[in-house]
Formats: C-alpha cells, sequence, structure tokens
C-alpha cells in the first residue's frame, strides 16, 4: 500500500471531489463529525479552522491505495479499519476527519480529508508529511496483512530485471542470427521481435546512443547490458559487413604480420 500526504488550502473543492458519485464514491470513515453532505462537512471543518486564520493550508489531504490485488478484496468495513489505523499512526485521532474510496477505476484508493486545525485551534505539524504518510502507510499493511511499499518495488525490480533480461537475448540472437548490416536493418528486425529501438541524437546531431523499449518498459541501453553500448552496436554492424579497422604494427623490425602495417621497415 501506498500513502500520499499533503497541506491544501481550499477544503470545499477536495471534499466535493472527495465525494464525486461519479467516481462511485462513499464514505468510509469518518470522526467528530454530525453531517455527511460534502457542504455541510465544509461548513463543520471551517467552523474549527476560524479559531486559526493564520493557516492557510489548513485542511490534510491524503491518498490510501493498496495494489491492484489487495484493492479487489477489502471490503468497505476493512478500508475503514485501515483508515483509521492510519489517522492513529499520524497522530490524527483527536481531529475531524472523513474518507472516500473510490473505485471508478481498478485501483481501489482512499481519498482522505483531515481537519490541519484542532480542537484546541493549533495547527498539525505538517513537516515531512509525505515521508511521514508513506512510512504509516507501510505500518499499516504490515499489521494487516497488505503488500507494503517494498515488496511492490521488489516485484517492480524482478520484473525490471526479466524484461532486461529478455531484451538482451533477442538483440543477441539477432545479431548472431540475422547478422543486421545497417542500423536501420537492426532497429526493423528488433522492431519484429516487438522491441523498439530509439536512437538517442545529442545536440551536435550525433548518435550518442539507444533506448529500447518493450512491455511497457524502457531503458537506456547501459541499463540493460554494458554490451549493448551505441559504439558496440555500431562496431558489430560494421563486422556484419565486412568492415573491419586494420590493425597496426608497432615492431620496429621487419613485418611478418598478415595485416596492413603503416610503419617502415628495414
Amino acid at each position: 500500500m501506498i500513502g500520499k500526504g499533503k497541506s491544501v488550502g481550499n477544503t470545499g473543492a477536495n471534499i466535493d471531489y472527495g465525494l464525486d458519485k461519479e467516481k462511485d464514491a462513499e464514505i468510509i470513515f469518518s470522526q467528530h463529525l454530525a453531517e455527511d453532505n460534502a457542504q455541510q462537512i465544509t461548513d463543520e471543518f471551517r467552523l474549527i479552522q476560524e479559531q486559526n486564520t493564520r493557516c492557510q493550508k489548513n485542511t490534510l489531504s491524503f491518498i490510501l491505495s493498496p495494489t491492484r490485488e489487495d484493492g479487489k478484496n477489502l471490503t468497505k468495513e476493512r478500508l475503514g479499519e485501515l483508515t483509521q489505523k492510519f489517522i492513529k499512526e499520524m497522530g490524527l485521532k483527536e481531529n475531524q476527519a472523513v474518507a472516500f474510496v473510490h473505485r471508478d477505476k481498478a485501483h481501489t484508493h482512499v481519498h482522505l480529508y483531515v481537519n490541519r486545525i484542532g480542537f484546541d485551534g493549533k495547527a498539525y505539524n505538517d513537516s515531512f508529511i509525505g515521508k511521514r504518510s508513506q512510512l504509516a502507510a507501510e505500518n499499516v499493511a504490515k499489521d494487516m496483512g497488505l503488500t507494503t511499499v517494498k515488496e511492490v518495488q521488489l516485484e517492480k525490480e524482478l520484473d525490471s530485471m526479466k524484461v532486461r533480461l529478455e531484451i538482451k537475448n533477442i538483440h543477441q540472437k539477432i545479431m548472431e542470427n540475422e547478422r543486421p548490416k545497417t542500423l536501420d536493418d537492426y532497429i526493423k528486425t528488433m522492431k519484429a521481435q516487438k522491441v523498439e529501438v530509439i536512437p538517442s541524437i545529442n545536440k551536435a546531431n550525433k548518435l550518442q546512443g539507444f533506448r529500447f523499449e518493450y512491455k511497457g518498459q524502457n531503458f537506456k541501453a547501459s541499463e540493460v547490458h554494458r554490451s549493448m553500448s551505441g559504439g558496440r552496436i555500431m562496431a558489430q554492424l560494421s563486422q556484419n559487413r565486412g568492415i573491419v579497422k586494420p590493425l597496426e604494427c608497432r615492431l620496429p623490425h621487419k613485418c611478418r604480420l598478415p595485416h596492413k602495417c603503416r610503419l617502415p621497415h628495414k
């Protein structure tokens, strides 16, 4: 689960968005509030916020996003439990709060709005709120047996490694079996295997390297493998055309090497 948080100023607009019926929104949690209408909730927030007019960004906006698979299985009650635990982790149990679930996309997520101004008129300290939101969501996910951010990142890294290895293997097979002689041939042959080769051109209008796009992922050539740099690929294409730079003899005596020598001999 991913948690994002920030302080915002337009309380009414945010709560209106949270309760947007077009997004199949419904309230899953509220505390210290009497009403469930967007305008009435906003008015209740403002009644407390009037105690601290110096604080302009007086509402805390959070988004709690379980993974797609977790989101499919989370009921309204479980999402409410998740939200309550998050509020506790953030130290906001005594502040007005309301949370809505959006299921308009395949990815179920919760919009949580908390009054930054407490009943004592003091503003909640929002320093590093983004990072603190991430940590709180991580703790809640562990507590509820949900997939954590670290697990999601590990899964993404493993998937990235798999895709990069596939690109490298496709590249090697093409170079060994198809032996393309020009850059156009190479790009077309790779494209036939669903790999998009994107040349990188620098400001001097010279080829600087390549990017590879495959299965929705995009990598620099060096990220795929060091053997796939622009220089090495172009060298391989030159070899396939039979263009090989002649070796130079560096011996100060009569040369017997079977290549073109550029040094004078006795």
